[in-house]
Parts: structure tokens; C-alpha cells; sequence
């Protein structure tokens, strides 16, 4: 079986070079050479020979693009990567005036059956590995060399894509120390914001990981009660469970975390929940990022006006709690998180 090169350290890379008979400073100049986004044949400073003789026994780019969508409104890309085994995942790479990001998934679909999303419709095929999450954006700098932005990288990264990332915990721990090593991509983890639908276990223990992320937890209810009806999670961990640990990721790191709200109508969205949401986080280093929800057939669930949007907004902000409205971007390209993989895997004609 090859080995998958990308999802290995230098100090990794260096052994497994010699593991192969080769000088162990080859394995760094293969890892820069991966997080340039280059296969074996353009590694040029690397012997032909040797360039042949990799590629049957080793993976460089464990990804690729199968089908990118451009927004004509934003010039947001929404790309379906491809795996070696067929597999596919969504990533979108969105534009701001601080640089690019991209939004990265961690899994094959997801097992969380949270009842507004799309991603989670076929449940979870398999995780993914820290070399292919890294391959997302080893692919998004090449869409932007190639398109003629040879000088644009990504330089913020979102864990928003399908998948829970705490439940393929370790190699999404690897992925991120592989992002922020110097001779790599070089992302730094202030850039990287990962999302959870709060694994409370897994949230405490990346409190522990020294790794400065910023936290954010989908928690789209003021209490346990709407917390079930929208999330299956809710029955394992509470909203009080979810506090305490949202709480002590904030003692253990110094950074505030994020809650993500997805406003539906006649579920969660009326000002008394909203009042009832500002009791809960009062106190708390944090910010709640509220969402109009992106409808999904399949799920029943309405989204809400832009006056509900405001009424919620203006009273968490009524009660001194930090609240925007998040910036919707690539409306025009399947906005649902999972609408595109789905499309393509099964085949459904895209009207858009």
C-alpha cells in the first residue's frame, strides 16, 4: 500500500526516507515540496530516478479537484474534492479584505443528524486523514496559481465543511500541527477556527492540546429542550455540559469562544428565546454568530425573515452580549453545506 506523504512531519518524512535507503535530508525537501502543492515530477531538485522510483511506493497529493462552482456574485469557489478512493467532500474558498479562507471538511458526510443540515443526510462514509485535510488546501493554492493568482495562499482556515471535527479527533489534531509548522504551509492556529456540535469529552481535552484555535460550538438553542429537537447530540450532553466546557476551554487557552446559532422559524428564533440565550452566555468570553438558515428540502425546516434576524440580533445586543449576523457569501453556489457533494454523488441535475 503507498504511503500517503502529506500527512507526515518532516521529523516523519525524514525517517521514512531512510526507512527507504534514502538520505534523510530528502525528507525535508519532500515536505516543502507537498505543501507547495507539487507531485513527484515536480519535485526538480529531486534525481528523475528517484522522482520514478516514489511514485510507486508513495502518495504526494492525496487530493484533487473534481468540480469547482464560482460565484458571480462574490467570486466565493465552491470546490468538490476528490480522494484516492473516490470519495468526495465540499470546500469553499471564501474572499475578504484580511486574505482567503477556506472552509475545510473533516469527514465523508457526517454521523451527527443535526436536523438543519444537509451534510449529515447519508450519515458519515469514513474520516478523513490529516494528509487529505491538508490536500484541501494544497488544492485551493493551486485553483489560485493557476487562475492567475500565483501570489494569493490560503491564510485562514475554517473546519466548517462536513464532518464533525472532534470526532475524528486525532488526525484533525494532526492536520493542525501540520498547518502551523514553519517549513509547510505555515498557517498560524490564531487563523483557524474549528466547529463542534459539542463533544463535550473531546472539547475539554482540546483545551489541553496547546493548540491557540478559536472555538466554535454550534449550540442553536437556549436550552435543552429546542437543543433536542434540532440536535441528537443533546441527548448525550447537555446545555449546561456544553457551558462548563465552552467555559473551560476559555480558562485554559485565553480565547473566547464562538456560538453558532442557526435561526429557524417557530423552533428557536422568537426574542424570549433570544432573551433566554443572553442569561445563558452572560458572564462568558464569547460571541454568538447568528445564522438565517440555508433551507434544505429534505429537512422540513423554514428559515426566517430579515426583520426576525434583527429582532434576535437587537436583543442579544440589548442584553451586552457580542452578536453579528454572519456574512453570507456564494449564495448563487449551493450555499447548503453538503448540497454539491450530494448533487454529484447521486446524480441530481443541478438547476442553479
Amino acid at each position: 500500500m503507498s504511503a500517503v506523504l502529506a500527512g507526515m512531519d518532516p521529523r516523519e518524512l525524514t525517517e521514512w526516507c531512510r526507512a527507504q535507503g534514502l538520505p534523510a535530508f530528502r525528507g525535508k525537501q519532500i515536505f516543502a515540496w507537498i505543501h507547495r502543492g507539487a507531485d513527484f515530477d515536480a519535485m526538480t531538485n529531486l534525481p528523475a530516478a528517484l522522482r520514478e522510483e516514489l511514485k510507486g511506493k508513495a502518495v504526494a497529493q492525496p487530493v484533487s479537484i473534481r468540480l469547482t462552482r464560482v460565484s458571480a456574485l462574490d467570486g466565493t469557489v465552491k470546490f468538490l474534492f476528490e480522494m484516492r478512493d473516490g470519495h468526495c467532500v465540499e470546500g469553499v474558498l471564501m474572499r475578504y479584505h484580511h486574505g482567503c479562507t477556506l472552509c475545510v471538511s473533516t469527514q465523508v458526510g457526517c454521523r451527527m443528524g443535526c436536523a438543519f443540515c444537509a451534510s449529515t443526510l447519508e450519515g458519515c462514509a469514513r474520516n478523513l486523514s490529516a494528509g487529505e485535510m491538508l490536500g484541501e488546501i494544497l488544492c485551493a493554492n493551486r485553483y489560485l496559481a493557476e487562475n492567475g493568482e500565483p501570489e494569493t495562499r490560503v491564510h485562514n482556515v475554517v473546519l466548517m465543511g462536513s464532518g464533525e471535527p472532534f470526532d475524528n479527533y486525532d488526525e484533525v489534531v494532526r492536520f493542525l500541527r501540520l498547518l502551523r509548522d514553519p517549513e509547510g504551509v505555515c498557517i498560524g492556529l490564531r487563523n483557524v477556527s474549528l466547529s463542534t456540535c459539542g463533544l463535550v469529552p473531546k472539547m475539554r481535552a482540546f483545551a489541553e492540546e496547546d493548540l491557540p484555535v478559536t472555538l466554535s460550538v454550534s449550540l442553536h438553542a437556549p436550552n435543552d429542550a429546542v437543543r433536542r429537537r434540532l440536535m441528537p447530540v443533546a441527548n448525550t450532553w447537555s446545555v449546561a455540559e456544553v457551558m462548563d466546557a465552552s467555559r473551560y476551554y476559555v480558562e485554559k487557552t485565553g480565547r473566547r469562544v464562538i456560538f453558532e446559532y442557526a435561526l429557524v422559524d417557530g423552533v428557536n428564533a422568537a426574542p424570549a428565546q433570544a432573551e433566554e440565550l443572553a442569561r445563558l452566555l452572560r458572564g462568558l468570553q464569547c460571541h454568538v454568530n447568528l445564522i438565517p438558515l440555508n433551507d434544505v428540502p429534505e429537512r422540513g425546516l423554514k428559515g426566517v425573515t430579515e426583520a426576525q434576524v434583527k429582532r434576535f440580533l437587537d436583543t442579544l445586543t440589548a442584553c451586552h452580549i457580542s452578536a453579528t449576523r454572519r456574512r453570507e457569501m456564494g449564495d448563487d453556489i449551493e450555499g447548503a453545506c453538503g448540497q454539491l457533494r450530494r448533487r454529484e454523488t447521486l446524480g441530481i441535475r443541478n438547476e442553479t
